[in-house]
């Protein structure tokens, strides 16, 4: 969840950036466009001028940046807040009551957040466990000390690369769920990267491989993202990730 902090702030950008004029080139000053005679861009879904336009997409970027926060607002009070301090009506709250408002109100949505990810961490350690467990039984399948697993589906001849190295490598990631997070065959291209910069258990796994290779492996929660994950991302607390490695080459090998 994001921070109600940011969700405000962003709604304050979204309505600044449409607020902007253009300059008008010979004599600098902004072009109002706001004018009942404003021409629209095309009437559609009833909304006939330019400035019922901008007030529908200035809306629909309010409610975008409100979708995080729509089960903690009150929309009524929102529009109502809106229209109030348009008017220049006088606020029902002080500045300072309202930065304390927004203060409590996010932590208390940092603790929520907090919560969830412990919960969800558990859970996915719990599921992992399981899995590995019965993977490891599976014919094939090896199991290192740090627990990671592998299976060779076809071995190389090339070098092994060593924990400096740079290599290029084709891979598909995926949840335990078949889920796929990332995968460069689908993007048609390769990777380089240098070993020192990918998760413990991808470091280990590629210096197992001789160039040529191509390996499975299935990577422990605390050898990949860790309790935290990928945050906004598809990569949940202690999830445990399949990957399918092909070793290209090694093209920058460590001194």
């Amino acid at each position: 969840m994001r921070s109600t902090s940011l969700v405000v702030l962003g709604v304050a950008l979204s309505v600044a950036l449409l607020a902007c004029k253009p300059l008008d080139k010979e004599t600098g000053k902004p072009v109002d466009g706001s004018g009942e005679d404003a021409p629209a861009v095309a009437a559609k879904g009833g909304l006939k001028t330019e400035k019922e336009q901008v007030s529908y997409v200035i809306g629909m970027q309010i409610g975008d940046s409100l979708k995080a926060a729509k089960d903690e607002v009150d929309l009524d009070t929102v529009f109502k807040a809106v229209r109030s301090t348009i008017d220049g009506k006088e606020p029902v709250l002080t500045q300072e009551e309202a930065m304390q408002v927004m203060q409590d109100f996010s932590m208390r949505m940092q603790a929520r957040q907090m919560a969830e990810i412990q919960e969800s961490g558990k859970k996915n350690a719990a599921e992992g466990e399981k899995f590995l467990a019965e993977n490891a039984g599976k014919p094939d399948v090896q199991t290192t000390a740090s627990g990671l697993q592998y299976q060779v589906l076809s071995e190389g001849s090339g070098t092994k690369p060593k924990a400096g190295d740079t290599v290029r490598v084709h891979y598909k990631g995926t949840l335990l769920d078949g889920e796929t997070f990332d995968d460069s065959y689908a993007r048609g291209e390769p990777v380089e990267f240098a070993l020192a910069q990918v998760v413990p258990g991808w470091q280990e796994g590629l210096q197992l491989m001789p160039v040529g290779s191509k390996y499975k492996l299935w990577i422990p929660g605390k050898l990949g993202y860790g309790e935290q994950g990928t945050p906004g991302g598809p990569i949940g607390p202690n999830a445990t990730l399949v990957f399918e490695v092909e070793l290209l080459d090694i093209v920058n090998a460590a001194e």
